[in-house]
């Protein structure tokens, strides 16, 4: 098996061009995905390779071409949405809430919507309170979809193309900061299952859960750890909902102690959610209470000093594995 070094927007480019050759249903529409080559040029060179009918610009509309995207589900084609930014999914809320997560149980069955919508989520360098959300938590709340959020170009082209397949809706987040990184993946085909977490690193001491960008944040604090002598096991959920909660408790049972880390806020986030199962599985085997790291309950800074101290950052994850280890 071969390998390429890549970074993750050429991972999801891969995986749309290879879907779009494997499935003629296959489509992409969006904000400057064609003529400009993808705000973050993930769908570079496309709409040359596939002309304007399956690499679709559209208007600044985002309710308009996410209604377009599930109307053409309902239809037996499989959208590819691109919102330039998750932020700007909030005006396409309708669609997505009120219709393509809801149209094949209010049908009774008789519509299927196999959808992705993907793009950036969560903060920038410098974006400010209204370009910097992460809606993982705010759309996890509703049943009906898939959340996803790979931290790395292997996981995102493997997920992308499973997701791509998924005849349910998918919301496939990305993050703008991590675009850029690069990574050796395989030149042969691969899928990775929906719903499997990873294991990042092996470790004894204690559980450390994240998800997206905080995996390569908290990546960094497990080295740390390991300079004195602590070995934390690193665990990257990958799929949001529905959350591997296996690989968890399996993971907790063995450590006794557990920090979860998310980029979203505190308040009814990601990492309620995985304690509170957590607490459900592993109760007996919590040698310490569990402890959380977010973003503090305080809209963006545009200031780059206030961003880092409101972003979960290593000094404060550092902080918390040490309160649990004590």
């Amino acid at each position: 098996m071969g390998t390429q070094v890549v970074e993750l927007r050429e991972a999801l480019r891969q995986a749309i061009d290879e879907e779009m050759e494997r499935d003629s249903r296959v489509f992409v529409m969006g904000e400057e995905v064609g003529e400009y080559n993808g705000a973050y040029k993930v769908t570079k060179g496309l709409l040359d390779k596939w002309g304007p009918k399956r690499i679709v610009d559209t208007p600044i509309s985002e309710l308009g071409f996410a209604g377009l995207g599930v109307g053409a589900a309902m239809t037996g084609l499989r959208p590819i949405i691109e919102f330039m930014s998750f932020n700007f999914s909030f005006v396409a809320a309708d669609q997505l809430i009120s219709n393509a997560i809801k149209m094949h149980y209010m049908s009774g069955n008789r519509f299927s919507i196999p959808i992705v919508f993907r793009g950036p989520n969560g903060s920038a360098a410098q974006v400010s309170s209204q370009h910097s959300h992460c809606v993982e938590a705010i759309y996890g709340n509703l049943p009906g979809w898939y959340v996803i959020q790979p931290s790395n170009a292997y996981d995102a082209k493997g997920l992308l193309k499973s997701s791509i397949r998924d005849n349910n809706p998918v919301l496939f987040l990305e993050s703008e900061l991590a675009y850029g990184e690069k990574m050796e993946i395989p030149t042969e085909e691969y899928l990775i299952p929906i719903g499997k977490a990873r294991i990042v690193v092996p470790g004894e001491n204690v559980t450390i859960v994240t998800h997206g960008r905080m995996v390569n944040v908290c990546h960094q604090v497990v080295k740390e750890l390991l300079k004195k002598g602590v070995k934390a096991e690193l665990i990257d959920l990958r799929t949001i909902k529905p959350i591997d909660i296996a690989t968890i408790a399996a993971s907790v049972r063995k450590t006794n102690r557990c920090v979860l880390v998310e980029e979203g806020h505190i308040y009814a986030g990601i990492t309620a959610e995985v304690g509170f199962q957590i607490m459900q599985h592993c109760f007996d085997y919590l040698d310490a209470p569990l402890e959380r790291v977010c973003q503090l309950e305080t809209p963006m800074p545009y200031s780059k000093i206030l961003e880092k101290e409101t972003l979960p950052n290593v000094e404060r994850i550092l902080a918390a594995v040490n309160k649990t280890l004590n």
